[in-house]
């Protein structure tokens, strides 16, 4: 193991990990490495034997008291032989005091709160095929309309550390389009569409109430002629539960959303779509 060498990524390299997770089903999008890179350049990590990739880690620091981890991959040929652990050590060691947060796979709970983690709530994706909506409702405007500190301010009822650089990425990518809903000239809700290897994911999908999230998610559907779409929903927000399902979508798989200590209070009610099991 002593031969392992683990360095932050360069950007290009992020790439790296996002193919990876593609190949593990987890079906990123065609943009995300590029957005990723605007959160923490150095929370990238790679393991490297003799020169080629072995591993791969995220821990994107947000802000001085909340970091997130992803891309926990170790290469297939090389499991089982602690290269995973050793960059899994890396990665919490960027993280230092900061609470972190992670979507696991559901079978390595109990490994992930060996290293403090405590389960919150179950994310469930959905997925399915829809037929792009016939019309949309007054009121919604292209998100690239809305004043950015509006988005954030909105963003920080629902995410746990402020994310501007991150949200200006994702909202403005090639590819990627965005709605929102203004009600008595303050934002309701808004979402983000973007291709995926596989179909369109929709996230993040965020609302004041089920109605307006549907109108958001019906006009996105439209931005893209429908088609395969997939919805990562927080299993504790019933609403969203209900609208994945009245839209015909079934789950796909499931995550455990987990965290070393105490965040601020979110408001899940108004999460209708995670934006990144990658990146929270």
């Amino acid at each position: 193991m002593n031969d392992l060498r683990i360095r932050p990524m360069q950007p290009d390299e992020i790439s790296i990990a996002v193919d990876w997770a593609a190949a593990e089903g987890w079906n990123p999008g065609f943009a995300d490495d590029a957005c990723f890179a605007t959160v923490d350049p150095q929370g990238f990590l790679i393991g490297e034997l003799d020169g080629a990739p072995a591993a791969t880690v995220s821990c994107v620091n947000y802000s001085d008291h909340f970091s997130f981890l992803g891309f926990y991959i170790v290469r297939a040929d090389l499991r089982g032989r602690g290269y995973g652990l050793r960059i899994w050590n890396a990665a919490i060691a960027h993280a230092g005091s900061r609470v972190i947060g992670l979507d696991g796979v559901v079978a390595q709970q109990q490994n992930y709160r060996r290293s403090g983690f405590e389960l919150a709530y179950a994310n469930v994706r959905y997925g399915g095929t829809v037929a792009a909506p016939p019309v949309r409702q007054a009121g919604m405007v292209a998100l690239a309309e809305i004043p950015m500190a509006a988005v954030e301010a909105y963003d920080a009822t629902v995410f746990p550390a402020p994310r501007a650089a991150f949200l200006r990425a994702w909202i403005s990518s090639p590819g990627h389009s965005g709605r929102a809903l203004l009600r008595d000239g303050a934002l309701a809700g808004w979402g983000v569409i973007r291709p995926c290897r596989q179909g369109h994911k929709i996230g993040p999908l965020v609302a004041d109430d089920r109605a307006t999230a549907e109108a958001i998610l019906s006009a996105l559907l439209a931005d893209v002629g429908g088609g395969e779409v997939f919805l990562d929903v927080p299993a504790i927000n019933r609403d969203a539960v209900a609208l994945a399902q009245d839209l015909g979508l079934t789950p796909v798989f499931e995550t455990a959303r987990m965290y070393t200590g105490a965040i601020p209070p979110l408001r899940l009610d108004r999460v209708f779509g995670v934006t990144t099991f990658e990146l929270g």
